[in-house]
């Protein structure tokens, strides 16, 4: 068993289902771009200096008290399935995923906090919250970069703030963003108009992993794109006026379902449930698509269910690649996925009746 199996057994803190709005916003997560004085960039970096910048940030890790629970995973301990694990936790990036060398990364034993050491930048600190909680994630991320400075020295100037390897996240260094569920939005063809509106006001929308993906399964984060010119209380601010909307919106495109395309709308979401208890194949991506209607359905009281919402969050996970074959125990090619994902879906819903 690798070590990093340990968080198979539990519910990761974004899938929680317990904060605020947590029916549509799915995870807050506040992240933190930092590199080191007196070394270059990623890019420029040889093997010896990879190799200082990470035992520095572990020894920082080692006398931080909010971190003191954390493990810290150095890469070549850890297998491509381990990484794509950690990846489909949202505890590493798809870029830190790939990259194989001296890499690490530091995980608090709840999921909270994760700190990737060389990925696009030495140091990415991230904080999530369940819900819609920009406030406390920042609250967290501030507290933990507060002690690693103590035993870290920064790349900052007084002109422009902490200096990043990517021109976008000079400045504050802050990444602010949220996951949201808005089906009802995709269903009612107005989502389209809710990313036009968002990228003129510089916001970014991405799939359920971050830059460079497709939304699947009705899932968008949306984050700030700039942070140069702006202090930390402005992007929370501007993020979260801008969620609260989206949330509107999604609330007012449930309604017009319920009452304006009632039959068909139900009909939609009992085919997908349906296809779920009936299964013997299923991919992930259709899979994640109909749990979204399933769980849409269980959000509005249409569907009874003595499932709870943390159960068809954790299902979401289960049925990733990584996470399905760490699940059974062994590797598993796409067919024999798409097999097990079916059965594991129809056990898990034997508590929603048709």
């Amino acid at each position: 068993m690798s070590d990093v199996d340990r968080f198979l057994k539990q519910t990761a803190e974004w899938l929680r289902s317990s904060g605020p709005n947590s029916d549509i916003v799915i995870s807050s997560r506040v992240r933190l771009a930092r590199n080191l004085s007196g070394f270059p960039f990623l890019g420029k970096l040889n093997n010896e200096l990879q190799e200082d910048i990470v035992e520095s940030v572990e020894e920082a890790v080692k006398k931080s008290s909010f971190l003191k629970d954390a493990s810290y995973f150095r890469y070549h301990s850890l297998t491509d399935l381990d990484r794509q694990f950690l990846l489909e936790r949202h505890l590493i990036s798809r870029e830190h995923a790939g990259e194989k060398g001296d890499k690490a990364v530091a995980i608090t034993h709840n999921e909270v906090v994760s700190l990737m050491i060389l990925e696009e930048d030495h140091i990415r600190l991230q904080a999530f919250q369940t819900g819609f909680n920009l406030i406390e994630a920042w609250r967290i991320v501030t507290q933990v970069d507060d002690e690693l400075e103590k035993n870290l020295d920064y790349s900052f100037s007084s002109e422009l703030g902490y200096l990043t390897a990517c021109p976008t996240n000079v400045g504050t260094g802050l990444r602010a963003s949220c996951m949201l569920h808005i089906p009802s939005l995709v269903l009612t063809k107005q989502v389209h108009k809710v990313l036009q509106a968002l990228s003129k006001l510089n916001l970014a929308a991405r799939g359920l992993y971050g830059e460079g993906t497709q939304a699947v399964g009705n899932f968008f984060q949306f984050s700030n794109q700039m942070t140069l010119g702006q202090n930390e209380e402005e992007i929370i601010d501007n993020l979260e006026r801008v969620i609260r909307q989206v949330i509107d919106h999604e609330r007012e495109a449930r309604e017009y379902l319920r009452q304006k395309r009632k039959a068909k709308f139900e009909d939609q979401i009992w085919r997908a449930v349906g296809t779920l208890k009936s299964s013997r194949v299923i991919s992930s991506q259709e899979a994640t698509q109909l749990l979204s209607l399933l769980q849409l359905g269980i959000n509005m009281e249409l569907i009874k269910s003595d499932l709870k919402a943390q159960e068809i969050n954790a299902l979401f996970l289960l049925i990733q690649p990584a996470h399905l074959q760490k699940l059974i125990g062994k590797p598993l090619n796409s067919s024999d996925r798409d097999i097990r994902r079916a059965d594991l879906i129809r056990e898990k819903l034997v508590k929603v009746n048709l």
